[in-house]
């Protein structure tokens, strides 16, 4: 029997063939499959040092995936969680025009910021590590967030060399 290399046959996926050293702070397509396309909500540029903690990014996964779920495309979301490299999250949304994506980003990200009360999820019961959640938390990463993608002109497209 001859030994196979793991790596024979494999494919790189999307998001390894962009040049992360390139990739600002902004909101990009990732990939589209079909009526899907998944976006990268990049809230920190990669690789320079600035990774969000766990409690700041699961803070805002709570409060995000919740909110996002009960607006007006709450049934055309298929995922949102965060990248394991700790810059961003990743939205999948199905059917859903990309001016309508990003007014639904900056508008859950604006709830979250300004008019939120109350930590999603954050009991025994609801999650695996309910004790690791702030509220404070979320609301300082939207406004962050929220300010970056106010000011940029979103082309929805990854930077290129």
């Amino acid at each position: 029997m001859s030994e196979t290399k793991l790596t024979e046959n494999i494919n790189r996926i999307t998001s390894f063939c962009v040049d992360h050293d390139l990739i600002t702070e902004g909101m990009y397509i990732s990939r589209i499959d079909g009526d899907t396309v998944t976006y990268d909500l990049r809230t920190r540029r990669p690789n320079l040092g600035d990774y969000m903690d766990n409690l700041t990014m699961h803070s805002l996964e709570h409060m995000f995936a919740t909110y996002v779920r009960n607006s007006p495309i709450g049934d055309r979301v298929i995922y949102f969680g965060p990248m394991g490299c700790r810059t961003g999250f990743y939205l999948l949304l199905r059917d859903v025009p990309r001016e309508l994506a990003i007014e639904t980003v900056k508008a859950t990200l604006e709830r979250i910021a300004y008019n939120s009360d109350v930590m999603f999820g954050a009991s025994r019961k609801e999650c695996g590590n309910y004790l690791e959640l702030s509220l404070d938390a979320a609301k300082t990463e939207a406004k962050r967030y929220l300010d970056i993608l106010n000011k940029a002109n979103i082309t929805l497209a990854y930077p290129e060399a």
